[in-house]
């Protein structure tokens, strides 16, 4: 692996031309392809997908663009304009997990995705550009594998199913990287439609497009400038203390208790407040009295609850109740608070403030331990929310928050 430094340009609102431009003056040569996959907000399911429920995210109109043209000498060279490190070069057939690291060994976790499932690949060139914001929780490492995977697919002439490109962009960061996270991010950067939200059971792979129509209220996205690195740990371990309670359980995954339930209509709001050990899930004939561990009976009883609150929220949306919706994002951001524990402080005093000032409902997004807040605001509230919100992290001497409003967009597309 060699290196050089490919500088630290800047993107401006990604234009085509300018990453088209960068290209030549990198590599010597002309672009064969340019894709662009966008990152994703979760309305609610949080912590859902690597259990196989249910989740309901939605494209962002921000994402990553990938410009590529093939080569013939076996190697792997990328640049991106956000990195002021060394330049990835490495031979396709040398990648092995753990044979790059940092930004780079997301697209180098790509190539050897697609080629340990059996696909032929002579060597690409890429340029990297993009409006994410890192670790902000809007699934910006999904967004740079499926630009990749796309434009990696393209330069060799691969026909894959959007569904299997996101199995395999999934793999190259839980297997390549080392970060074990679920399908959701990269289904929802490849499959979305624009003014959808996509309810997916991540269990079967089959996605619903649900109509994000808010009458009247906007998604706002509050970045608390608070940045997670979920390949840490911390993310791992939930994992694993949701894999452990359900063989406390004896069910393959946590998405069965929460099938249970909903068959014997006990999974509503009653469970969330008797807890694990009580009745409820005795009547659905399995082992509560096993989950002594409380951390472990905490992490269940999110994973339960949520399921139930993602189905709630899409018959909300299709009802066209948004309060109902509002609802359900905060009562999501308690369970993530207090029974799987990985919100932050800036994430609650964010939720709260937007609350008390006219946001219908907010909660944290995506892993936790640092990123953003989603709220469900009024158009005609706005102002007053971010003020208060602003005004909130003010007063703790934070950095103040990013603002930025979340129209659902469309999925990952060509753009030559």
């Amino acid at each position: 692996m060699s290196a050089t430094d490919p500088g630290s340009a800047a993107a401006d609102g990604l234009p085509l031309g300018q990453l088209t431009a960068w290209f030549a003056d990198c590599f010597g040569g002309t672009a064969d392809c340019a894709w662009w996959a966008p990152g994703r907000a979760n309305l609610i399911g949080e912590h859902t997908d690597y259990n196989d429920g249910l989740v309901l995210p939605f494209a962002l109109d921000r994402g990553t663009l990938a410009v590529a043209a093939r080569r013939e000498d076996g190697m792997l060279v990328v640049r991106s304009r956000q990195a002021s490190g060394p330049t990835l070069s490495i031979r396709i057939d040398d990648l092995r997990p753990g044979a790059v690291t940092g930004w780079a060994a997301y697209p180098a976790g790509v190539a050897w995705a697609l080629r340990e499932a059996g696909h032929r690949l002579t060597g690409a060139s890429l340029a990297i550009d993009s409006d994410l914001p890192q670790g902000a929780g809007l699934a910006s490492s999904a967004a740079l594998e499926c630009a990749v995977a796309l434009a990696m697919s393209w330069v060799h002439g691969l026909v894959i199913p959007r569904p299997e490109l996101a199995e395999l962009a999934r793999r190259a960061e839980s297997d390549f990287v080392g970060m074990p996270c679920g399908i959701m991010d990269q289904y929802a950067s490849l499959l979305c439609e624009a003014g959808c939200a996509l309810l997916l059971d991540c269990r079967t792979g089959v996605g619903t497009q649900v109509p994000l129509d808010l009458a009247g209220a906007c998604l706002m996205i509050i970045d608390t400038q608070v940045r997670h690195v979920l390949a840490d740990g911390a993310y791992a371990a939930r994992r694993q203390e949701c894999m452990e309670a359900a063989r406390a359980l004896g069910v393959a995954s946590l998405r069965d208790v929460a099938d249970a339930l909903a068959g014997t209509g006990l999974a509503g709001t009653g469970l969330a407040g008797a807890g694990l050990a009580g009745a409820g899930l005795a009547g659905a004939g399995l082992a509560c009295t096993r989950l002594i561990d409380p951390a472990l009976r905490r992490r269940a009883r999110h994973v339960i609850t949520e399921s139930r609150r993602v189905e709630d929220c899409a018959a909300a949306l299709r009802a066209g109740d948004v309060a109902a919706v509002g609802a359900l994002l905060t009562e999501s951001h308690r369970s993530l608070r207090d029974d799987f524990e990985v919100s932050w402080p800036a994430a609650d005093a964010a939720v709260a403030s937007a609350v008390a000032a006219g946001a219908l409902g907010a909660r944290m997004m995506g892993g936790g331990f640092g990123g953003s807040v989603i709220a469900l605001v009024p158009q005609v509230d706005v102002p007053q929310v971010r003020a208060a919100v602003g005004k909130q992290f003010a007063s703790r001497g934070w950095p103040l928050p990013q603002f930025s409003d979340a129209a659902p967009g469309g999925g990952a597309r060509r753009m030559d």
